[in-house]
């Protein structure tokens, strides 16, 4: 078969960057194939394709019509790098794949060296992406044409916003960007938590704080706010906002909050 895109690692963060190539018809689901580790995994994705779209198991000989592919997608778990990069077949003379990697921590020099031949980008989307709000920072190894650096900028313009960085920063916009989900999460847990406690119903209670999250996100970003005076906006002198900005302060969330980007950041620096 003739493929276009091959996506090694069929999980929720490719099918986001792929499925909305294909609803825009940027990409046509007959010149993509998939590849997942199991045939068990190939049964529980299939329903949900897009129609024409080929997902076969690692142990499939047509998997090796993802590494043929001129776009390769490299979409595996870090701990799996090892074994994908020893079913690689060398990329024939003259020609130049691009390889794009969302793995976290995986250096340019590293794929370079496991996947020669190849023109390499390094790509930190984050998992707003599943809702076309994402981030996405890209790294570009030498070698990389000006043709494959806009069809990467391009594939992932439909689903977040692309920064192109130096690869020394990376660590750091993963530690805000990809990890930082988490740590809203966690804020939204509490909060709730916190309206529960205080006489709210479950349900009512997560619903407002994800509102109250995703509504002072989109005033901070459009009205272009520095975070402190949102924060004044809200605090009137001995209100109730003070009485909770206090028990924060005392309880060290800004510190906490701080100190765990740089632990993300620096662990990111010791997946290599």
């Amino acid at each position: 078969m003739t493929v276009s895109v091959g996506v090694i690692g069929l999980g929720r963060m490719a099918q986001a960057l792929i499925f909305p190539l294909i609803k825009r018809g940027k990409l046509q689901s007959a010149d993509v194939i998939g590849v997942v580790g199991s045939q068990s995994s190939v049964s529980r994705l299939t329903p949900d394709l897009p129609n024409g779209l080929t997902v076969v198991s690692a142990s499939d000989p047509r998997s090796m019509d993802a590494w043929n592919a001129p776009v390769q997608l490299l979409a595996v778990k870090p701990q799996q790098l090892d074994a994908v990069a020893e079913c690689v077949w060398p990329v024939p003379s003259g020609q130049s794949p691009l390889l794009i990697s969302v793995l976290a921590g995986v250096t340019l020099e590293r794929l370079q060296s496991q996947f020669p031949g190849r023109a390499c980008v390094r790509a930190v989307p984050n998992t707003p992406c599943l809702v076309g709000e994402g981030l996405c920072g890209l790294a570009f190894a030498e070698g990389v044409s000006v043709q494959q650096r806009q069809w990467v900028k391009e594939a992932f313009d439909p689903v977040s916003e692309v920064l192109e960085l130096p690869e020394s920063r990376l660590d750091a916009f993963l530690a805000l960007t990809s990890s930082g989900p988490a740590y809203v999460a966690l804020v939204a847990e509490a909060m709730a938590d916190g309206a529960v406690a205080a006489g709210l119903p479950r349900d009512q209670a997560h619903r407002l704080a994800h509102r109250t999250l995703a509504g002072t996100a989109a005033l901070l970003d459009q009205q272009q706010l520095h975070p402190a005076q949102l924060k004044d906006m809200v605090a009137s002198p001995g209100g109730t906002t003070m009485a909770a900005l206090r028990k924060l302060e005392n309880a060290g969330v800004r510190t906490a909050l701080i100190e765990a980007v740089i632990a993300a950041a620096d662990h990111g620096r010791t997946l290599r």
